[in-house]
């Protein structure tokens, strides 16, 4: 990952309401992990799991929106 990407303030993960949609997903939609991550993902705005969580890495890399 670049030190020179920038994550994008519009998009401010919510990391509770993410788990827990995914948790519900999984275990009351019956679907796997990856596809219920990417629904919570969805779900706050990302194009999947792996956008939200690349995301989080960027702004604990940068220590913030900056």
């Amino acid at each position: 990952m670049s030190s020179s990407h920038k994550a994008d303030p519009s998009l401010i993960p919510d990391i509770e309401a993410f788990e827990e949609r995914a948790a519900i997903a999984q275990y009351d939609g019956g679907l796997t992990l990856d596809v219920a991550e990417d629904l919570a993902a969805q779900d706050q705005g990302f194009g999947s799991a792996a956008d939200y969580w690349h995301w989080l890495a960027t702004y604990v890399v940068n220590r913030g929106l900056a």
